[in-house]
């Protein structure tokens, strides 16, 4: 709250105007009332039995009260704001003023006991978990099976609220981060990848409305493995960033270039909190990833592990093949790749092995699912 009504008076003084102050609280202020209003009547609660103890703990009625009520919706709607607050922080803390606002006027107050404000954001999802805690302890010490059996009920609810809770955040979450992959990995136009291949420029324009970038956009794909890695081409070693996505591998060349291919500046893209930290770093120096040939579906690609003894003589080590086949069983490109360790090798190694055993189960279910025949009528 002292960030939050700080802002508030800097915006009515004219200052921060353009800092959206949902995006960054969304319903703190709905939260703050409703979860003091069940603190106050569930305190009210205990002094009443406490000052007449003959009257009978009425613990149900004010947790069905809350519980059933708002208490965990406007969590819910707090929760589902965070991941975004903070990818807009970490916008906003680039900016100067906004720096001020933080250190000057809001960390060096003794009500924050020198948390900033990330670390308070997250400080109502932390409350949300505890509540199943809360009601189990109050189960344990009720003696009245009625009110066992409500409380833990309820319980049960809570717990259920927040397992739907983290799959929405977990959904949001790859949103967010494949729309940040959208925006660095660049997917260059097939003349450009190729020089064998030549296209007037009569005809260039139709082949760009076939934008590849809507690989990226699928709301189901899921980004399984990451990571920099070498590879090796006839006269050199290339830098390349490495993308295992649940139905494909993508590779990728690291260009560290302040533009963006197309124009813009990718410094100024704020860095989703969710991306690996070598890519965050990366980003924040203005990088960005090419691609470097097309994607390779799982079931066309081939890993194929290299022994020391085989490329010592070209100074190779913790070595691994990729091959990709089309759909004739014919290679169609080849990537000798180096990680940094043998313990890395071995870990992009499994990773690859798992995503392809995966998608293959995946795929042969819904084939027998599509092909099998209903089951024959006992009555025919």
């Amino acid at each position: 709250k002292v960030f939050m009504n700080t802002l508030k008076y800097l915006q009515n003084n004219e200052f921060l105007l353009d800092v959206d102050l949902w995006r960054l609280f969304a319903n703190l202020e709905e939260l703050n009332k409703i979860s003091l209003h069940f603190l106050k009547t569930f305190f009210e609660t205990v002094k009443k039995h406490i000052s007449k103890s003959d009257s009978p703990m009425d613990f149900s009625s004010v947790l069905r009260m809350f519980f059933q009520g708002d208490l965990c919706q406007t969590h819910q709607i707090y929760c589902l704001n965070y991941t975004s607050a903070v990818f807009y922080l970490e916008k906003l803390r680039q900016r100067e003023d906004f720096g001020i606002y933080l250190k000057q006027w809001c960390e060096q107050n003794e009500q924050c006991k020198r948390l900033h404000l990330p670390e308070l954001l997250v400080a109502p999802l932390h409350r949300l978990t505890r509540y199943p805690l809360l009601l189990n302890n109050i189960w344990k010490r009720s003696t009245d099976e009625t009110e066992k059996s409500s409380i833990q009920s309820l319980k049960e609810k809570v717990e259920k609220s927040i397992r739907d809770l983290e799959g929405k955040v977990k959904w949001l979450d790859n949103f967010q981060k494949f729309r940040q992959l959208q925006e660095v990995i660049i997917w260059p136009q097939v003349w450009d990848r190729d020089k064998r291949f030549f296209v007037p420029e009569c005809l260039k324009q139709n082949l760009r409305e076939n934008s590849s970038e809507n690989i990226l956009s699928s709301v189901n794909r899921l980004l399984l493995h990451e990571g920099r890695l070498m590879l090796a081409e006839s006269t050199r070693l290339l830098d390349v960033y490495l993308f295992l996505f649940d139905d494909f591998l993508l590779i990728t060349k690291i260009k560290r270039n302040k533009k963006k291919y197309g124009g813009s500046d990718t410094s100024l893209i704020p860095v989703c909190p969710s991306l690996t930290p070598e890519l965050q770093s990366f980003i924040r120096e203005g990088g960005f990833c090419t691609v470097l040939d097309q994607p390779i579906p799982l079931d066309r690609l081939i890993l194929k592990n290299v022994e020391p003894i085989q490329v010592t003589v070209f100074s190779l080590r913790n070595a691994f093949l990729i091959q990709h086949e089309n759909r004739y069983g014919q290679c169609i490109a080849v990537f000798l790749l180096q990680a940094q360790t043998e313990t890395a090798k071995k870990a992009w190694m499994s990773q690859i092995e798992t995503a392809i055993s995966n998608y293959t189960t995946q795929h042969e279910t819904k084939k027998s699912t599509a092909f099998c025949f209903p089951v024959e009528s006992s009555e025919i």
